[in-house]
């Protein structure tokens, strides 16, 4: 059964977030609240945790997973950003948007896409979020807690316990947060590509005539993340 810390969500005491990175240190995978809903996240370096995770969420290798970056510099450190991408990024950390982009070398070949040798990576403003990075000193790889047969993603971290608690190893419960995806821009290509129209507004990337390109939420489009 997984265990289960409940902390304060603009507050979360330390030595609860201490606990849930040991165990993510040591090859856990955690369902935790982010500014758009609940994800399941593990290190970025074990290989039996991501596995996990895409068995979840029931997803193949095609399928994006995503870096929850501390800050730019994490960015920058793993993924390949010009001048352009970077100035895009930049006006969207932190924030709900997810950003596809060259991984760098930092990043295991094994969670690239397959085809293009990209990532997703984004910041997020929850304070949780920013409490555990901060604990675990490096990134952790993610993916919005969405699962097989589901319209919306997870956002009640009760529903998670009973769905998921004999299946994940922690739970972090910061009350109930959004239910609604990331928006996800695709910097890999130029021009930029709006894959994914979420909670995050496009007009703050400067991206305005974009959002015609972006599917409704559910649909997959020329790149899928999660």
């Amino acid at each position: 059964m997984a265990q289960y810390f409940r902390v304060h969500p603009t507050h979360p005491e330390p030595r609860l977030v201490r606990l849930a990175a040991l165990l993510v240190r040591s090859g856990a995978v955690i369902a935790y609240p982010t500014d758009s809903s609940y994800a399941l996240g593990c290190r970025l370096d074990d290989a039996g945790a991501v596995k996990r995770i895409r068995t979840l969420r029931g997803l193949d290798e095609r399928h994006h997973l995503t870096l929850m970056c501390r800050d730019l510099a994490d960015v920058g450190r793993f993924a390949r950003l010009d001048n352009w991408q970077f100035t895009i990024v930049r006006q969207g950390v932190p924030g709900s948007f997810t950003f596809v982009l060259r991984a760098s070398r930092e990043v295991p070949r094994r969670v690239q896409h397959a085809g293009r040798s990209t990532i997703g990576v984004r910041v997020s403003d929850h304070p949780v979020v920013a409490a555990l990075l901060a604990e675990l000193g490096e990134p952790m790889l993610t993916s919005t807690l969405l699962l097989p047969g589901d319209s919306l993603p997870q956002n009640d971290p009760g529903i998670i316990r009973e769905r998921l608690g004999t299946r994940i190893d922690a739970i972090i419960d910061a009350g109930a947060c959004h239910n609604e995806p990331t928006t996800v821009v695709d910097l890999a290509v130029d021009p930029p590509v709006l894959v994914r129209l979420g909670r995050g507004d496009p007009t703050r990337l400067g991206l305005v005539g974009a959002q015609a390109a972006a599917p409704p939420i559910g649909r997959t489009a020329k790149t899928q993340l999660g």
